[in-house]
């Protein structure tokens, strides 16, 4: 029992109730409606129909059935098909959290990850036109330089390191030298 108290506290040490907050906020901005008062977070997102709504508005009609009842499988499809969706916006396969980490509230701080990698990859759809969650990815920088200017450039010696003035290593020894002993 030890040890499961030593890993669930590990796990609730990730979480960043800040983090948290703002993927709330996000989430809370884009459907236009608040989560209901006095409900932690994972419970509101669990049964994942908050999240497919948040797909579905993302990406109308990405997740054509939502399922508001039935047993556990049900509620699970939701979060399955949540991921699928996310995937197919275009987040990475390591963003998406696993079904468990969600519904049985295992890792709580990687369905705030993969919400962030959600919120970052809208920025990457020009027809999305905010709220956006996270820093805004980075894009390529890709330059064209003339074969003249290429030329130019091998002619001149890098220094990125600095200038040696001609010092070499030779002779150089730092603590013992190696010994080889022979026989044993």
């Amino acid at each position: 029992m030890a040890l499961e108290r030593q890993v669930r506290a590990k796990v609730l040490a990730k979480r960043d109730p800040q983090q948290e907050k703002e993927a709330q906020e996000w989430i809370e901005a884009i459907l236009g409606k608040k989560f209901p008062a006095g409900e932690a977070y994972e419970d509101v997102l669990r049964d994942g129909q908050v999240l497919c709504e948040l797909m579905n508005k993302l990406v109308p009609g990405a997740i054509p059935k939502i399922n508001t009842s039935g047993g556990q499988f049900k509620l699970m499809e939701n979060i399955n098909n949540f991921q699928k969706a996310m995937k197919e916006y275009g987040v990475h396969d390591v963003d998406v959290f696993q079904t468990s980490d969600l519904f049985e509230k295992k890792d709580i701080a990687q369905v705030t990850t993969s919400l962030f990698a959600l919120g970052r990859t809208t920025y990457l759809h020009p027809e999305w036109k905010g709220p956006y969650l996270g820093p805004k990815p980075s894009e390529e920088c890709k330059r064209d330089f003339s074969e003249e200017t290429l030329r130019a450039g091998q002619t001149i010696v890098g220094l990125q390191a600095g200038s040696n003035k001609g010092a070499s290593q030779a002779g150089q020894n730092m603590g013992a030298g190696r010994k080889i002993i022979l026989g044993k």
